[in-house]
C-alpha cells in the first residue's frame, strides 16, 4: 500500500528549515484548519460507505444531514470547523469528538508525522497508539492526498527577480527504495534578500551531486522568475561555477569557507588539525585582501615543509575567498538599490 512520497514530505520540512515542532505548525497554520476539516469529511465517509456524489455504492438507508460550526482551539489560533452529521445519529467524529475543544496536543502530533514521512499504515497505526482512535489508511490517503496540491503549489512558488546573496549546498543521505538502501542528495539554495531577509528557495531530490543537476537547479530557478544573482556561495565541486555561470552569467562566487577548511584539513595529519584549523582562522577572518594574502603567506610558510600542497586551493581560488569580492559586490549591489 502506497504511502504520502517520503520526498515529498523531506522537501517541505527541509525547505522550511524548521527547528522544531512550533516552527512547523507555524509554516502550515494557512492549511491545518483544511487538514482537519478533511480529516472529517473522510470520517463520515468510512461511516456510511460511501463518498459524497457516490450514489452507486451507497448501500444503506443513513444519509448526510448538514454540518454544524464548531470552533476549537489549537496551539496557534481558534479554529472554525464545520462538522457533518449524518440523519441517524450513528456518527460520532473521532478526530476532533463531540465534546472537544481544544485540539492542540492532536495538532502537534498530527504536524510530527509530516516531519517523520511516515506511510499510511505507519500514520494510521500512531494515532491509535496516541488517541485509541482508529483510522484507516485509506482515510490518512485521502487526507493527505488534499495537502498534495498546495505543498506543490507552495515549492513551484514565483521568486523575486534579484537576490544579492544564495547558498548552494547539498545534504547527503540513505533512503530506503524498493527494499534497497539507496543514496540521495538534496541540493539545497538559501538565500537573502534584498532586505536581508533569510528564505529557501528550494530543495531538490537527486542521485549523487553533480554539477549537471546544479545546472537544472538554475534553470527552475530562472523560470520561477530570477534574473540576476549577485553572489552565490558554493564548494568546490568540479563544474558548479560553469553550471551556474550558463544561466546567470554576471554571477560572482564566494567560496564556502567550511568546505575549504574541510577540503585543506584532508591533507593534515590527525595530530596536527587542531593546530592547523587555528591558523586558517587568521586567513578567513582577515579585514581585507592584504591582510588575508599576508595570513595565507603567514601559514604556508609555517606549515610548508609539512604539508606543502595543503593550501594549494587557497592560492587558487583566492579571488573566490577574499580578494575583490567586496568591491565587486558592493558595485553590482548599487545598480539595483540607487
Amino acid at each position: 500500500m502506497s504511502g504520502l512520497p517520503k520526498e515529498l514530505v523531506r522537501d517541505f520540512v527541509r525547505e522550511g528549515n524548521f527547528k522544531s515542532i512550533k516552527d512547523i505548525e507555524n509554516a502550515l497554520k494557512d492549511i491545518f484548519k483544511d487538514t482537519i476539516q478533511e480529516a472529517l469529511e473522510s470520517e463520515i465517509e468510512e461511516e456510511l460507505g460511501y463518498s459524497k456524489y457516490d450514489l452507486a455504492n451507497k448501500s444503506t438507508n443513513n444519509i448526510r444531514n448538514r454540518k454544524y460550526k464548531k470552533t476549537v482551539k489549537s496551539s496557534a489560533e481558534n479554529l472554525d470547523l464545520l462538522v457533518p452529521r449524518d440523519r441517524e445519529g450513528a456518527y460520532q467524529p473521532k478526530i476532533v469528538e463531540k465534546h472537544q475543544r481544544d485540539i492542540s496536543n492532536l495538532e502537534d502530533n498530527i504536524l510530527s508525522l509530516y516531519g517523520k514521512g511516515m506511510s499510511t499504515i505507519d500514520i494510521s497505526s500512531h494515532v491509535q497508539d496516541i488517541y485509541g482512535v482508529s483510522v484507516s489508511a485509506e482515510s490518512v490517503s485521502r487526507i493527505t492526498d488534499k495537502l498534495i496540491p498546495l505543498i506543490q503549489e507552495w515549492q513551484n512558488r514565483p521568486l523575486d527577480p534579484v537576490y544579492p546573496f544564495i547558498f548552494l549546498d547539498a545534504i547527503h543521505y540513505s533512503v530506503k527504495e524498493e527494499n534497497r538502501i539507496v543514496k540521495k542528495a538534496a541540493y539545497v539554495v538559501l538565500e537573502i534578500t534584498l532586505e536581508g531577509r533569510k528564505e529557501i528557495l528550494g530543495i531538490y531530490i537527486g542521485e549523487n551531486e553533480t554539477s549537471k543537476f546544479w545546472l537544472s537547479v538554475m534553470t527552475d530557478l530562472k523560470n520561477r522568475g530570477i534574473k540576476d544573482i549577485l553572489i552565490a556561495s558554493v564548494g568546490g565541486l568540479n563544474g558548479f561555477d560553469n553550471a551556474i555561470l550558463s544561466v546567470f552569467p554576471q554571477a560572482q562566487f564566494q567560496r564556502c569557507i567550511v568546505h575549504q577548511i574541510r577540503n585543506t584539513l584532508k591533507y593534515v595529519s590527525y595530530k596536527d588539525r587542531k593546530s592547523f584549523a587555528h591558523n586558517l582562522k587568521s586567513i578567513y577572518t582577515a579585514p581585507n585582501d592584504e591582510a588575508g594574502i599576508a595570513a595565507l603567506n603567514s601559514v604556508k610558510d609555517s606549515w610548508k615543509a609539512k604539508y606543502p600542497y595543503a593550501l594549494r586551493s587557497w592560492e587558487v581560488s583566492w579571488d573566490q575567498i577574499l580578494g575583490q569580492l567586496a568591491i565587486k559586490y558592493e558595485n553590482r549591489l548599487s545598480e539595483y538599490l540607487f
